[in-house]
């Protein structure tokens, strides 16, 4: 029995990037063997074992072959007889097809280190058409290492295309692209494994609502790039300088998806186009099964966003009942969140990407002010039940009106 480390742990060692988890193969073992020395099997696909200390996986060296469509038609060969080669092929990439004995010795049979040294990202075998979830992993790794100047590899780019084509990513199920959606929204340049899915026409086939954006002009006074769907990717960008939380990246990244409905006779302008985004924001996040916070957040962002650019021109009732809308009240959190979105928006724009926003301040100060007030404090004999509510808003209304007036020079500029 032999013990290897593989995968990411020795890829970011490499790299000198920190190493979140060890993953381990075992070479020439049976479940039994360590289960005798403590291991304890865990996941139901095949035999994954935690260390009896550690709790790190070990996991028997295997084999796959395909057996159906999709991610899950595989068959395996977990036997003592497959080899620590045979179990790197199965792999998705190079750079992650590398083995570290206890030696400290690195494995490397399918070169991944030159290909770090080359920066690509390039498949380890004709394999990789078998599992379609692989190119939303390339995306997401390019994501990730893009950074560092790593590309993906022109054949690598090639074989992705031709699954798309071949109908392959119509067979993954919601969950699993949503969680390599989302988990690439985490990277540090989470706007090109959206770029690398677009290239090989995966996002048509799972994010067609983004992906129609692309080619749909805005006008150029105040949008610079011109093109909502690269609007769409610097919004993103924007937005994760702003924040580390995905369902804000997410709305910043889809919030304007309803431009690509406006009919084209009415380029470059997209009057209303909120109203027309609602539906498509909500087909797309119930197509990914997108978490809750983060298609709420996406459908307060596609309706009021331009609200919020226009904060300071508002009257103080119309502020009110956007507050109101927003359900600031009880969610100060996704409010905070909200207003992140919008300001990505305004930052998403060529040569603007450092644009101030006071539009934010001035919303967070008007909702101070308004808070002010409470139910308790509009309470009277007269005023009861559903007349609170009425009452509340009215003076609140006025306060803010007096208080917008004398204040907002400061921030308007």
């Amino acid at each position: 029995m032999q013990i290897f480390l593989v995968g990411g742990a020795v890829r970011d060692a490499l790299l000198k990037r920190p190493v979140k988890d060890n993953d381990w193969v075992v070479v020439g073992a049976q479940p039994n063997d360590l289960i005798a020395q403590g291991y304890e099997q865990v996941g139901a696909d095949f035999p994954v074992f935690l260390h009896p200390s550690t709790h790190e996986e070990y996991a028997l060296a295997r084999t796959e072959r395909k057996s159906g469509r999709g991610y899950q038609g595989f068959v395996c060969d977990f036997s003592p007889s497959v080899t620590l080669e045979d179990d790197l092929m199965r792999r998705d990439l190079t750079i992650n097809a590398m083995a570290q004995n206890a030696a400290g010795d690195i494995i490397d049979p399918y070169h991944g280190q030159a290909d770090l040294a080359a920066k690509l990202l390039r498949h380890v075998s004709p394999a990789f058409q078998e599992d379609p979830l692989r190119v939303l992993r390339v995306a997401r790794f390019a994501a990730r290492f893009a950074d560092l100047g790593f590309r993906v590899a022109p054949e690598t780019q090639q074989l992705m295309s031709d699954m798309v084509a071949n109908g392959e990513l119509e067979h993954l199920v919601s969950e699993r692209v949503w969680t390599e959606t989302q988990r690439a929204l985490g990277e540090a340049q989470p706007h090109v494994f959206f770029q690398v899915l677009r290239e090989c026409g995966a996002l048509k086939v799972w994010f067609p609502e983004l992906d129609a954006l692309f080619g749909v002009p805005q006008p150029e006074q105040h949008h610079p790039e011109i093109d909502c769907g690269i609007h769409a990717l610097m919004s993103l960008t924007a937005a994760t300088v702003l924040s580390k939380q995905t369902s804000v990246r997410w709305a910043a990244l889809i919030h304007d998806v309803g431009k690509a409905a406006t009919p084209q006779d009415q380029w470059p302008r997209h009057i209303a186009h909120e109203q027309r985004g609602i539906a498509l924001v909500k087909t797309l996040c119930q197509r990914l099964k997108a978490p809750k916070d983060a298609s709420t957040l996406a459908l307060l962002a596609c309706e009021f966003h331009t609200h919020v650019h226009r904060a300071l021109e508002l009257k103080a009732s119309t502020l009110l009942r956007l507050f109101d809308q927003l359900d600031v009240w009880r969610k100060p959190e996704r409010f905070e969140d909200f207003l992140l979105v919008c300001m990505a928006d305004s930052r998403g724009r060529s040569g603007l990407e450092n644009v101030k926003y006071p539009q934010a301040n001035w919303c967070r100060q008007v909702l101070a002010q308004a808070q002010t007030i409470q139910a308790k404090d509009v309470l009277s004999k007269e005023i009861q039940g559903a007349a609170i509510r009425s009452e509340l808003f009215n003076v609140r209304a006025a306060l803010l009106k007096d208080w917008m007036e004398s204040h907002r020079s400061e921030f308007d500029h």
